[in-house]
């Protein structure tokens, strides 16, 4: 069985990031290190903090970002409804352009989630 897209897109991501990270090793370096000590469990839970994270991507339009906060929102044990609850949230905040990035963000889910 091969890929499925969503998860094709997510490893061409990494593989451009890694670049970046290796074209500029301490600037991603420092970045790399806020993403990981932002995200830790703190007042807020990781999940939370990854939901919040999709939605200000939701918001800006970024697909890839999109797909990397999808991806970590499930590795942080979040559910199909609560991303459809925080994504309502950015279209209620977002309007119409934000529902466009909300239903990819919906369908990076899915495509990531091997029992649909």
């Amino acid at each position: 069985m091969s890929p499925m897209p969503e998860q094709v897109q997510l490893k061409e991501m990494n593989l451009r990031f890694a670049a970046l990270a290796k074209a500029l090793p301490q600037q991603m370096g420092a970045f790399r290190s806020l993403m990981s000590e932002v995200s830790k469990d703190g007042a807020l839970s990781s999940k939370v903090k990854e939901l919040t994270a999709l939605a200000i991507a939701v918001h800006k339009g970024c697909s890839d970002c999109i797909l990397f906060h999808i991806a970590n929102t499930k590795g942080h044990g979040a559910t199909r409804a609560e991303v459809a609850e925080i994504l309502g949230v950015c279209i209620e905040m977002g309007g119409g352009p934000a529902a466009v990035y909300a239903g990819r963000a919906l369908a990076a889910f899915d495509g990531l989630t091997n029992d649909k």
